[in-house]
């Protein structure tokens, strides 16, 4: 089909549809050329998280506590749905203490999303994990522009405890995510004060409450308000003390409203949180006298979670960061106490990495002052990372920026070298998945040096892969009666993981019953794989280094007999 326009000329639909289209990318291309080189490779460097936690989430194990964190989120459920007179959710262990808000979310996608319960909570982790690394990000270019946010998302995707535990810690990642998002609505918020945007104050009070809807530690960004609020105080400091009172009291007036928002938020999440306005502070409190009978290990010796020595916490977070990561994170710091002539950055910036800076280091510094209890490595400050990569991608950022204007023949060796150690940390992920937060630097000798000297698989990761392992070894040795004959298999991890991928004839038993086990299986972590002799006949490993084992024990179990 043709039309005829004056002159004769005749243009056919696909001319006009072609001539479309190259508007379209031309207009797309003019748009790309507007935007800022390291902007696009933040957004294609999220996409490529997204997709990759898309295709990769369904490798990941159910963690220990996510049976548990799951029954909790059904009890929070009932509680609602029986006018508040079902109080089962307060009598399960000691979960009342914490918020349920992930799991509550979790559980109603799987109403309307067909995925198995985990995987569904695994995959839901997993962005909103990414969402923390946007966070980041974000805040990390609000502090020093687009170069810095790029940097702080390649840190933090690229730390192994980050992104190995991005898909099934469901309670550390989105508490560090939420962490992370108020956080970038506060640095916004403090730019305006005393009467900052409605919109930065709304942020900061939803962030905040899905944060208190998790742990109490939320809390702590109460404190990360105040402080923001005086190292924005009208300059000098010293005298006019009422023109800074009434600064002051007109910042906390204008983000009441985030107060408020994040306090409905917490209740709705956290039943207990709801029965008493001193509860979260109390359940905050509560955390520095847990003493229960756990046991870690720190440079191979084992103390027990009330018995750790302060440089735990501190120790593990240098172990566990890229040294490039962990470098820049102390140049950014210095930077903040050095000179603005010889740091290279003004004012705002300074007061705003400071915010940074005491957001990653006071949590820390807490739990050294009052030794606190710990174990699992720097599972329980997982939010403290997001604030590093900030630090982190300044630091890149700023350190590209000075050579590029004093030393550019010393800049070109220094993007070599950023380049290098962060593809060489990206191959040690890679070789390591899906047991990415086994990762250590090369301050103890990388996993080999670590294991069975620091934690290692603290969750049971290797379940799926054992599990598989031990089906392999049947199928392969007794191939008439794999699939029925019924085995006793003893788990040094929890029952719900190994139920979810061991066949119905290989049945779990409990602890007390380990003696009369066929098969055993174990992570080396804590040397667990060492209470229960037998021939080891699959080993999970990673990098030359044995994480797991399965043991047939039949043979020594009927010389027992």
């Amino acid at each position: 089909m043709t039309d005829t326009v004056s002159g004769g000329l005749e243009i056919s639909g696909r001319d006009l549809a072609g001539a479309g289209f190259r508007a379209r990318l031309k207009r797309f291309a003019h748009w790309l050329s507007q935007r800022d080189v390291f902007d696009l490779a933040s957004c294609a460097a999220l996409a490529a998280l997204v997709v990759t936690a898309v295709w990769t989430f369904q490798d990941f194990a159910i963690s220990n506590d996510e049976g548990v964190q799951h029954r909790y989120g059904e009890l929070i459920i009932a509680y609602y749905k029986s006018g508040f007179t079902d109080l089962s959710l307060f009598k399960l262990d000691n979960l009342y203490l914490y918020g349920g808000l992930f799991d509550i979310l979790s559980l109603g996608l799987s109403y309307i999303i067909p995925v198995d319960q985990y995987e569904l909570r695994h995959l839901l982790c997993a962005l909103i994990g990414i969402g923390g690394i946007a966070a980041a990000a974000g805040t990390a270019r609000l502090i020093a522009g687009p170069r810095a946010a790029f940097f702080a998302i390649v840190a933090l995707a690229l730390c192994g405890s980050w992104y190995g535990a991005m898909y099934n810690h469901t309670k550390g990642i989105p508490f560090a995510a939420f962490m992370a998002g108020a956080i970038f609505f506060l640095v916004r918020a403090s730019r305006s004060l005393p009467t900052p945007r409605m919109r930065d104050v709304i942020g900061f009070g939803l962030m905040t409450g899905a944060a208190l809807g998790i742990r109490s530690l939320g809390l702590l960004l109460v404190g990360y308000l105040g402080v923001a609020i005086l190292i924005s105080l009208p300059r000098p400091v010293i005298g006019h003390w009422r023109e800074r009172a009434r600064f002051a009291l007109r910042s906390m007036l204008w983000f009441l409203p985030a107060l408020v928002i994040a306090y409905l938020i917490m209740i709705v999440a956290w039943p207990w949180a709801a029965l008493s306005p001193l509860n979260p502070v109390r359940g905050l409190l509560s955390f520095g006298e847990f003493h229960y009978h756990i046991r870690t290990i720190l440079f191979g010796q084992v103390y027990e979670m009330a018995d750790v020595p302060r440089a735990y916490v501190p120790t593990y977070i240098a172990i566990r960061l890229p040294l490039l990561t962990l470098g820049a994170t102390l140049l950014s710091l210095a930077l903040i106490i050095l000179p603005a002539r010889i740091g290279g950055i003004g004012g705002l910036q300074r007061r705003e990495l400071g915010l940074i800076a005491f957001a990653a280091i006071f949590p820390v510094a807490c739990q050294v002052v009052v030794e606190g209890p710990a174990f699992d490595g720097c599972r329980h400050f997982l939010f403290v990372f997001p604030p590093i990569a900030i630090l982190a991608g300044v630091g890149l950022s700023t350190s590209i920026g000075a050579l590029a204007r004093f030393h550019r023949s010393t800049l070109v060796v220094w993007l070599a070298v950023v380049a290098t150690c962060y593809t060489w940390t990206a191959g040690k992920l890679y070789h390591l998945h899906p047991y990415e937060y086994l990762y250590y630097n090369q301050l103890v000798g990388g996993l080999e040096g670590a294991s069975r000297r620091f934690v290692t698989d603290y969750w049971v990761n290797i379940m799926p892969e054992a599990v598989e392992e031990l089906h392999e070894f049947l199928d392969r040795t007794e191939p008439a009666t794999a699939q029925t004959k019924p085995y006793r298999v003893a788990v040094c991890g929890e029952r719900v993981s190994y139920e979810e991928y061991a066949r119905p004839n290989l049945q779990w038993i409990k602890m007390y019953d380990w003696r009369l086990a066929d098969f055993y299986i174990a992570p080396t972590h804590m040397n667990c794989d060492r209470i229960l002799a037998g021939k080891v006949v699959a080993k999970i490993e990673r990098m030359g280094v044995t994480i797991g084992v399965v043991k047939d024990r039949r043979r020594i179990r009927e010389q027992e007999e």
